[in-house]
């Protein structure tokens, strides 16, 4: 190609020149050197590309793209979500409250922080009082003798320049003769208010009119670098979030999906489908659309690299898969203050107020500070995480807001056996702290019992007339009825697996819990169970796949991410592994809303929750529901239940037809001995009546002594129909 010569110009052929370009391929070499050198760096907020056609690249943040393209039209606005009328913050009475009470105690500080320095403040004005007047002094003379163009006249002599310098002088004479004028009549104005002052005013108005004015000298004479007032509280300005910073961080955390695409030229002004905005005042919310291909959870994997990339604390930093759009959208929340660092919020029923567990109870804050909610009613609730994390106190938190409600049952389980659910005990109708061979006997009476109530419950449905019970299930109507006894029951269990591992009465606990946990919310009755060691043999697949509600704070792998929180929510970006050792209390609540959410449970500590459970008692006087442990009564470990009676007698009898009421009490014992070790044959036939079993004459024998004969005793088949009958047509009829 001929090239111009810059000495002559007039002899450049350019009519070649445009011919040799004519058929060239542009280049484009930012993307040509993308390729070559690999995955990209994080691109500079100055140069990130425009698209072809773009005098300038339009970031998702700034006003022209929020600007929506294309024609307007019905469909598009009938799709359109509506934001709401009134804030959130407005609608939730705690929420505002809490703002209420912030604001007010806010101005409480700031008036006794600035009251208790007052004589420091007068010092300084006093101080500062000359300065202030001689720079007054000095201003005013300034203004009265023109002295600000006193420069530009100077300027003038020195450039000779005669004819400006005489309209200068001319302006400044009138300047100052209007000036002088008004300056005669502003020093009148000031003897007679002087004179008014001194000799005609009041000592209140004198010293007032003095205080003004000397405030007014020792303001106007403060330096610029040293205010008149101290500060009362010091802010740390958080910088905002924008497209530019998330792109470089997501562009960062080196996830092939995210590096493929920047290597092809995507300069990520496809990725926000939203502009970022703030959210409740407390952080910017920023949707990403991330590239084809690549999941949020790759994202949420990396969330210790991505808070180091946006250079924000641990805590600020909250990614979450929105997987109702698809596995690719992500929702990242980053907060002005670290969340495990940040003051939370005072428990909202921590000094008055009730619970009706038919409805949502507070349970805790999200990373926006929005109020998250627990409504215990039809369902059980699992909760698990590693030692330390706050396992402990989240469930004695749900006790706290059961035992709230005047009508209920509250059973605490203390297997840890430190006496963290000790300030439930004036409220609680069956309470046991340890792990003792007597206290796993009280533990599983406890449940034997509530077995035997949930099936009186469930028969007490079966016979209520439609009217009253439209849908078979207990209802906030009839747990206010007292006759039918259908009030709730909220069981709670710290270290569960206790329970289920136990050598002897594991299998039992197993089949009791799962047998609650699927039928006992219908009837009122909910489970709580809380593990430090999530697996199959803690927490067993019956009971961790039935429960509703699961609070999963931080536990180690996706095992037990899943056994928590449910299958596949590991998979689909719901990763309680993400939080770290000092997100205590901090974890995912699933079950509640259509979607898990993060939440910070309200901490109450020992004190504070027996100051709350003694007045969820005074409630309990006068409701008349001071039951069972908490009225005195003790709990008979060594009483035949009725309700395990049969399955015990069709467990001593398989492979027997018929047996011996004699044989059947020592064989009952053998299986049994802390229950039957000193069961009669009368107390047999008692425990039997109920379930109309009744002792016949019957062929048999007694290989302890060898005896053979008939006698007073029981079939299987009589048991084994009574148990069909209890259990309902196709009930359970399983025998141990």
């Amino acid at each position: 190609m001929t090239t111009p010569d810059r000495g002559q110009p007039d002899d450049f052929d350019w009519t070649a020149a445009e011919n040799d370009v004519a058929d060239a391929e542009v280049v484009d070499l930012d993307a040509a050197r993308a390729l070559r050198l690999g995955p990209a760096e994080p691109v500079p907020d100055d140069e990130i590309p425009a698209e072809p056609g773009d005098d300038a690249p339009i970031m998702v943040d700034s006003v022209a793209a929020q600007r929506r393209p294309g024609r307007l039209s019905l469909a598009s606005f009938r799709d359109a979500t509506r934001m709401p009328i009134v804030p959130s913050w407005m609608k939730s009475t705690a929420e505002f409250g809490g703002n209420l009470a912030w604001a007010a105690g806010f101005g409480v500080h700031a008036l006794a922080y600035h009251g208790f320095r007052v004589p420091k403040y007068a010092l300084r004005i006093a101080w500062r009082i000359p300065r202030g007047l001689i720079l007054v002094v000095a201003g005013y003379f300034r203004w009265l003798f023109d002295l600000e163009g006193e420069a530009v006249r100077q300027a003038t002599v020195r450039t000779e320049d005669a004819e400006t310098y005489i309209k200068l002088a001319r302006q400044r004479d009138r300047r100052v003769r209007w000036r002088g004028i008004t300056a005669v009549g502003t020093v009148a104005v000031l003897v007679v208010a002087a004179v008014w002052l001194a000799f005609f005013a009041s000592p209140t108005a004198r010293y007032a009119v003095l205080a003004a004015l000397g405030v007014l000298l020792g303001y106007l004479g403060t330096p610029a670098d040293k205010p008149l007032l101290d500060t009362a509280v010091v802010r740390r300005d958080v910088a905002p979030l924008t497209s530019i910073e998330v792109f470089n961080a997501l562009a960062s955390l080196r996830i092939p999906g995210i590096d493929a695409a920047i290597r092809r030229g995507d300069t990520g002004r496809s990725w926000f489908p939203d502009p970022i905005s703030r959210e409740n005042g407390v952080g910017w919310r920023c949707v990403v659309e991330l590239p084809r291909g690549v999941v949020a959870s790759a994202v949420v994997d990396k969330r210790e690299e991505l808070a180091a990339a946006l250079t924000r604390p641990l805590g600020c930093v909250w990614p979450e898969v929105n997987a109702e759009v698809h596995p690719g959208r992500l929702v990242l929340f980053v907060a002005d203050h670290d969340m495990s660092r940040a003051k939370q919020a005072a428990f909202p029923l921590l000094k008055s107020g009730t619970v009706n567990l038919f409805k949502a109870s507070p349970f805790g804050t999200d990373p926006r500070g929005t109020l998250v909610t627990l409504t215990l009613t039809f369902a059980s609730m699992i909760i698990g995480s590693i030692p330390r994390m706050g396992k402990t106190f989240a469930l004695r938190l749900v006790l706290l807001i059961a035992a709230l409600d005047p009508r209920s049952w509250v059973l605490a389980f203390d297997l840890k056996g430190t006496g963290d659910l000790s300030p439930l005990e004036p409220v609680a109708h069956r309470y046991r702290a340890g792990d003792d061979d007597e206290d796993i006997a009280y533990v599983l009476t406890a449940f034997r019992e509530l077995r035997t109530e949930m099936r009186r419950r469930t028969k007490v449905i079966r016979e209520l007339p439609r009217d009253l019970c439209p849908e078979n299930k207990v209802t906030d109507e009839l747990a206010n009825i007292k006759k039918f006894g259908l009030h709730p029951i909220v069981a709670g269990v710290d270290e569960c697996q206790v329970l289920f591992e136990h050598p002897k009465y594991g299998d039992e606990f197993e089949e009791i819990c799962t047998d609650l946990i699927k039928r006992g919310p219908a009837t009122g009755i909910m489970l709580a169970l809380a593990t430090q060691r999530v697996d199959s043999k803690s927490l067993p697949t019956g009971i961790s796949a039935n429960a509703v509600l699961r609070f999963c704070l931080k536990v180690m792998g996706q095992i037990e991410n899943d056994m928590v929180l449910g299958t596949s929510s590991y998979k689909n970006g719901i990763k309680a592994t993400m939080f770290g050792r000092r997100d205590r209390g901090i974890g995912y609540l699933a079950g509640e809303g259509d979607d898990p959410v993060i939440a910070r449970t309200f901490y109450v500590d020992a004190p504070r929750a027996e100051a709350i459970v003694k007045r969820a008692r005074a409630a309990r006087e006068k409701a008349g529901n001071i039951t069972g442990h908490a009225a005195g009564v003790v709990l008979d470990v060594a009483e035949v239940r009725r309700d395990t009676v049969l399955e015990d007698v069709a467990a001593v009898m398989a492979g027997k037809k018929k047996a011996w009421a004699s044989v059947l009490v020592k064989l009952l014992a053998g299986l049994r001995p802390e229950v039957y070790a000193e069961l009669t044959t009368d107390q047999l036939r008692a425990a039997l009546a109920p379930h109309e079993v009744t002792p016949g004459q019957v062929w048999g024998s007694d290989s302890d002594t060898g005896e053979s004969g008939n006698r007073q005793g029981y079939t299987l088949a009589d048991v084994t129909a009574a148990l069909t009958k209890r259990d309902g047509n196709g009930g359970r009829g399983k025998t141990k």
